[in-house]
């Protein structure tokens, strides 16, 4: 059989190969275009609110829970470097100018209680002086006090009362601190900073680090660098206080035409969508649509019906953020425009990329029809 009778095979295949490409529904892809995006909005009968980023939405979707103590934590004094606590320990010695002292003995020396403990209500029991309230007060004051339970019973008694820190004057440090432990509230470590820098600083990043301060049930969240920033932060400490540092645990979701995709924690206090872009390798050139820039976030009513010009929305809010960095003050508004914790950033293919995608898929598949039909072509000849 001669080429004329098996000629038709070429183009008849061709034919067959493009219709097949053309039919498909979608191509392979990163997730939807903006076209799909859009179609989900509320103005479409979806169920998200989208929302082009200028100045007055950048300005609005820029507030962040702020960190700081209560009035409680900032308000309180300085505790007296001598202040006694429950728990701690008294040294107590007591002369006598009797020849048959009291506590003492014959020979002229002090009567010397050296561990006299404070016991949880804040009470000591002392020999002829009995149960004396003791936490709160300084050590001066306790001496007068024994000094005047005492005096009726033998004559002018002279009385020293030294503080030992104890369980009750002392703070417990964990997390990402130089060294982890329990501290002895001192004079030189009465405030948040001065007992951070004796347990020799934090460990981690001091952009991302976070100071939490437990008090009973009160609990206190500040970043690391506000506590050198704002003085009013270095709060007194009191004893039981327990402090914790912990990492920044924010992150946010980068997907579609960038250069990774993947849950990306922060690195910093604040975080800008241009910081966010760069941060994950930025837009794939060959791919990426730098109009199709969108941050899919779930809004709190009140800062969803400010950006919406509105008052009737309650509770949260589904937010589409679009961001176009190719408008001439695009790339600002990336900048200004803030990321928070769990956004998605998203950016969509370019147009061209599906139809190269197209033009590959159907390059691929001609050049692949054409080699067939060339083999089927040969295998007539050969008949």
């Amino acid at each position: 059989m001669t080429e004329p009778y098996f000629g038709w095979a070429r183009p008849v295949a061709l034919l067959a190969a493009v219709s097949v490409v053309a039919s498909c529904a979608t191509l392979p892809r990163k997730g939807p275009n903006k076209r799909e995006i859009f179609a989900s909005s509320v103005q479409n009968e979806g169920d998200a609110f989208i929302v082009s980023v200028d100045e007055r939405v950048t300005k609005v979707t820029s507030v962040v829970p702020p960190l700081g103590f209560s009035k409680s934590f900032v308000n309180a004094g300085l505790v007296g470097s001598d202040t006694i606590q429950p728990g701690d320990t008294l040294g107590i010695s007591v002369w006598e100018n009797v020849e048959d002292p009291l506590l003492g003995t014959a020979v002229g020396g002090p009567a010397n209680l050296q561990e006299v403990q404070v016991d949880g209500s804040g009470f000591i029991f002392f020999p002829y002086a009995g149960r004396i309230k003791v936490s709160g007060s300084t050590p001066e004051s306790v001496r007068r006090t024994i000094t005047r339970q005492l005096d009726p019973q033998t004559p002018d008694p002279q009385v020293e009362v030294r503080r030992i820190a104890g369980d009750g004057a002392t703070v417990s440090l964990s997390g990402f601190v130089g060294g982890q432990g329990v501290y002895p509230i001192q004079r030189p470590t009465r405030t948040l900073s001065a007992m951070l820098a004796q347990a020799g600083g934090v460990t981690t990043n001091p952009e991302i680090a976070q100071v939490i301060v437990i008090r009973g049930a009160q609990r206190g969240r500040i970043w690391f660098n506000d506590l050198y920033k704002f003085p009013e932060l270095d709060i007194p400490l009191r004893g039981g206080d327990r402090i914790l540092i912990e990492e920044d645990n924010r992150s946010y979701t980068s997907l579609g035409a960038t250069g990774a995709q993947n849950r990306v924690s922060f690195d910093t206090q604040e975080l800008s969508a241009i910081e966010a872009i760069a941060q994950v390798g930025g837009l794939t050139a060959s791919e990426s649509d730098p109009t199709g820039v969108f941050i899919f976030r779930d809004e709190t009513a009140a800062v969803a019906n400010q950006v919406l010009g509105r008052s009737d929305l309650t509770g949260e809010q589904r937010m589409v953020y679009v961001l176009n960095l190719t408008e001439p003050n695009g790339l600002f508004r990336a900048r200004d425009f803030n990321i928070r914790d769990e956004d998605t950033l998203y950016v969509t293919e370019a147009p061209l990329s599906q139809f190269n995608k197209v033009i590959a898929a159907l390059t691929g598949t001609l050049s692949n029809v054409a080699n067939a039909s060339d083999t089927i072509g040969e295998s007539f000849i050969g008949d």
